[in-house]
């Protein structure tokens, strides 16, 4: 079936921002076209594309910034949590994980030259 680039350009950019859609899949949907079709007719780079890329970009945007602040207004501690991860210092971070894991080479390069143990417990360099 052929589509009018034109209309669905259109129609896309009105659904967009009126269904607060945040998935090409979604506007495929509402469009009854298919993903190859939309990419068909706006390819990757189009200023079509970049145009209706960042309708959807914006919505996603306003729904994290509405999520966001339900979860400050929030009594329930689990999405305050959530909000004081998504916002803390790597420090503070760490110090939430109760089960974070650090692993290192003891200060160690991880391009050095292979090691051999000796019997007596010392390493050389192979």
């Amino acid at each position: 079936m052929a589509y009018d680039k034109n209309i669905l350009f259109k129609k896309a950019k009105e659904i967009i921002p009126k269904y607060k859609l945040i998935f090409i899949e979604d506007v495929c949907a509402y469009l009854a076209i298919s993903k190859p079709t939309y990419y068909t007719h706006f390819p990757v780079g189009s200023d079509e594309f970049n145009e209706l890329s960042d309708l959807i970009d914006k919505n996603k945007i306003e729904i994290k910034v509405s999520l966001r602040k339900k979860w400050f207004d929030s009594d329930n501690a689990t999405l305050q949590m959530a909000l004081y991860k998504l916002t803390s210092t790597d420090t503070e971070h760490k110090k939430l994980q109760q089960n974070y894991t650090d692993v290192t080479t003891n200060n160690e390069s991880l391009n050095s030259q292979p090691k051999a143990i000796l019997p007596d417990g010392t390493a050389i360099e192979i």
